[in-house]
Order: C-alpha cells, then sequence, then structure tokens
C-alpha cells in the first residue's frame, strides 16, 4: 500500500490539538470521573500534593504524565513503600507544547491570588500558562499573559464546590482552557 503524504496548505485536514488534563491537590486520591477525563487526554500534568504512586498510576493519559511536588509530599504522607518516589518528584517542570510553554509549579506562596499571580508571572514571563495547585481553588486567570490557571482539588480533600480540573487544548495556532467541576460526592468507609 502506498504511503500519503500531507503537507501544510494543501487542503488536508490540519492536526489535531494536543489536550492536557491538568489536576493538583489530590492528596492521596483522585476522583474517578476525573480519570475518566485523563484518559481522554494525551498528556496529564499533576501540580503537587498528590499523595502516592496510586494517584499517578490512576492518571493515564494516551501519551504522557508529568508532576511535581507539592507541600504534603512529604514521608509521613505517602505509604512507607513508596517514600523513594518522592526524591523523582521535580519542585517544578516547564513543558514545550504546540503554540508555546506551560510551567507547572505547586505554589505555595501566601497572599492574595492577585499578588500572587504576579509573583508567578515575573517568575515565568516567557511562557504561554503557569499551572499552580496549593490553594484548592479553581481558576483561570487568562486576562494576561502569562495566563495563571489552578485546576482546584482533584479528590476529596476541600473540593470546594466539587472536585475540578482544566484541560488544556494547545496547538500551534492557539490555546484554550476548559474548567471542569464536577458534583460533589458522598464517599464512605468502607
Amino acid at each position: 500500500m502506498a504511503q500519503q503524504q500531507h503537507q501544510a496548505g494543501t487542503g488536508t485536514t490540519p492536526p489535531r490539538a494536543l489536550r492536557v488534563a491538568i489536576v493538583a491537590d489530590t492528596h492521596g486520591f483522585l476522583d474517578p470521573r476525573i480519570a475518566d477525563e485523563i484518559a481522554e487526554c494525551d498528556l496529564a500534568v499533576h501540580a503537587g500534593d498528590i499523595g502516592g504512586a496510586a494517584v499517578l498510576l490512576a492518571m493515564q493519559p494516551r501519551e504522557e504524565l508529568v508532576a511535581v511536588k507539592g507541600n504534603g509530599d512529604v514521608p509521613e504522607t505517602w505509604p512507607s513503600h513508596e517514600v523513594h518516589m518522592l526524591d523523582t518528584l521535580p519542585e517544578e517542570v516547564v513543558l514545550d507544547l504546540p503554540g508555546g510553554q506551560l510551567a507547572v509549579v505547586h505554589g505555595e506562596r501566601a497572599g492574595r491570588p492577585a499578588v500572587r499571580h504576579d509573583n508567578l508571572r515575573a517568575d515565568y514571563p516567557d511562557v504561554q500558562a503557569i499551572v499552580y495547585g496549593h490553594s484548592h481553588e479553581l481558576v483561570v486567570d487568562d486576562e494576561k499573559t502569562p495566563w495563571v490557571l489552578n485546576p482546584g482539588a482533584a479528590g476529596r480533600t476541600r473540593t470546594k464546590a466539587g472536585p475540578s480540573c482544566l484541560i488544556l487544548e494547545c496547538s500551534e495556532s492557539g490555546w484554550t482552557v476548559q474548567p471542569l467541576r464536577l458534583e460533589p460526592r458522598k464517599y464512605k468507609a468502607v
């Protein structure tokens, strides 16, 4: 069978945007509905306070998983047989994506959101967007570049109005971000 070659400008379908699931603050539990969303994405990003390897295993995108360490990712909060994994988690990551870069940090800096966002923008002035966690607050601050994004909490701890995440679609022609807030569930201990 002959291979077809596709070139830009020949009337072919443009490449599909890269879909990135962004979560944070799972603290040892990933809401299964968010895991289902992640499974439909090409890349998954966790902005810290993971809580154990089980969360990372539940985050299975089509391609790749990237995670940073949060202030709650300490030996006391992870299962003892997984503590060695903490040394492999970076404090920050800058990813090259179609159309720009995405910085990922946990962001434990205190202060009002406007001050926190100004500080993050000063730290990463050349990226398209900055993702942080820590506050458990779903935020999409896209008024200026770089955008400042917080997916909220994707587990069951301090989820405010329910677990949440962000879906970022990025291509060379632009980025869009969709916040996803799910109804809270009551979980029973078994």
